[in-house]
């Protein structure tokens, strides 16, 4: 049975607005879903990284370990608030919000891997 918009929760998403086409929520559910995949897959690098021995400093190959595990750690948090983001704004027909995570996630697996990858030819 179809629950009505004041049962959903979180309320301060589903309480606003009308109901969008289901095609669009369903997009911005399979984006939420990859946002956690991409989580994951940064916590695993930075474990795997942690745990392999390379012919690197160990506190470099400790700090691009941390950064990939704080990364992955943080993006679900950031995916949640943008689904948040992205459902109310279809709920009230107003303009999708701006991507605010992406920049940052970009900018720290770059450094991570830039830094990384000096780390080896000085190896």
């Amino acid at each position: 049975m179809a629950r009505s918009a004041h049962e959903r929760r979180p309320r301060r998403v589903y309480g606003e607005g009308d109901e969008p086409d289901p095609r669009f929520t369903l997009a911005n559910e399979r984006t939420y879903l990859a946002w956690v995949r991409t989580a994951l897959a940064l916590t695993a690098a930075g474990v795997a990284l942690d745990a392999v021995a390379l012919d690197l400093d160990a506190r470099l190959q400790v700090v691009v370990s941390l950064v990939l595990v704080v990364l992955g750690a943080s993006v679900p948090l950031q995916a949640w608030r943008g689904w948040a983001r992205t459902e109310r704004a279809l709920r009230r027909r107003e303009p999708l919000p701006a991507p605010g995570w992406a920049p940052v996630l970009a900018v720290g697996v770059t450094v991570a891997g830039v830094v990384l990858a000096v780390g080896i030819v000085l190896a």
